[in-house]
């Protein structure tokens, strides 16, 4: 039997590659898989993963003929994956010596749904440890009443899907799979449904997981089109929010979050090519329209005045036709 299914989505990343297996196998256990996912790279990842699978132990590689982004190819792991438990890995990044196995214990001890865990942040050669946004650790929680408050960093703003590991009743129950096609932002309507839905959930401060920021190919870099699918992701997470039996609680919260990334992509817009940085602010105007509106002026009432500024200047700009998110 599976204990652990560990899915690796790769995309374009032959320098880091052998960096993320060579971790793998010193996570390597009789029991656990590692489903390697090629989104399509055009470059020498196919040919290494192509030799882990007859080198790593529980190896499974998968190769996509077409490049579906990481939500597409996470969802293609969901799938294949046997395991008890399911946990992620990006394919540029890598593992703790051991990191597995403690991982493992940690949610079979604590008997959750899911756990969150810390991790270290790698920024050239820089190091720092980022924390989980909740201070009890070790104890059983209910996910959805550590959403709030709406005017702090809370666990559902730490949406990285590879500090964790997640119980299969979250796949049967339809909780763990992504929104298919997403470029960008793909955690975040996964980490708010997780919250909404789940049961129970634990923080474990737990280190391992070793995240490189920075990569030349990595979406938070680029200034392309693709960057623009937060919009999409956020809308998710209002519509279903809404949905909610205590959306009126929860609502505040998100559409303040929502708020501050689109202020955040606006604060940046250079980075963007200019037809990009046009479509980013009819479509952010856009947005602001479809926030339910009571919520949307308390939201921008409690924000700085810099940011609240530059979001009312854009909800007044006129609507663009032909413009969808």
């Amino acid at each position: 039997m599976v204990k652990l299914s560990v899915i690796v989505p790769f995309y374009n990343v032959q320098q880091y590659a052998p960096d993320t297996l060579k971790s793998l196998r010193a996570n390597a256990r009789d029991d656990f898989e590692f489903i390697l996912v090629d989104d399509c790279s055009r470059d020498e990842t196919p040919d290494i993963l192509a030799r882990a699978e007859r080198e790593l132990p529980g190896a499974v590689y998968v190769r996509h003929e077409k490049n579906g982004g990481l939500a597409t190819a996470r969802n293609t792991g969901i799938d294949k994956a046997r395991g008890e438990y399911l946990t992620f890995l990006d394919g540029d990044d890598w593992l703790a010596p051991g990191y597995y196995p403690q991982l493992l214990a940690a949610i079979e001890d604590l008997g959750v749904d899911f756990v969150r865990t810390d991790h270290v942040q790698c920024t050239a050669r820089a190091r720092s440890i980022h924390r989980v946004p909740h201070g009890r650790r070790g104890v059983v929680l209910r996910p959805r009443d550590i959403i709030l408050p709406a005017d702090r960093s809370t666990s559902v703003d730490y949406a990285y899907a590879w500090a964790g590991v997640y119980h299969r009743r979250l796949v049967d129950r339809g909780l763990l799979h992504f929104t298919d096609g997403l470029r960008t932002a793909e955690d975040r309507p996964w980490i708010w449904k997780l919250h909404r839905e789940a049961e129970s959930m634990a923080v474990v401060g737990l280190l391992g997981v070793y995240y490189r920021r920075g990569v030349a190919s990595s979406l938070t870099q680029i200034g392309d089109v693709r960057q623009l699918d937060f919009i999409r992701a956020f809308d998710q997470v209002i519509t279903e929010t809404a949905a909610d039996p205590d959306a009126s609680k929860l609502l505040p919260k998100a559409v303040r979050t929502y708020c501050a990334i689109i202020s955040h992509h606006l604060g940046s817009i250079e980075r963007f090519e200019p037809q990009v940085a046009r479509k980013l602010k009819a479509m952010s105007a856009g947005a602001l329209r479809r926030m339910p509106q009571d919520v949307l002026d308390e939201a921008l009432d409690s924000m700085d005045v810099q940011r609240a500024t530059r979001l009312r200047r854009l909800r007044r700009r006129p609507a663009a036709a032909g413009v969808a998110a």
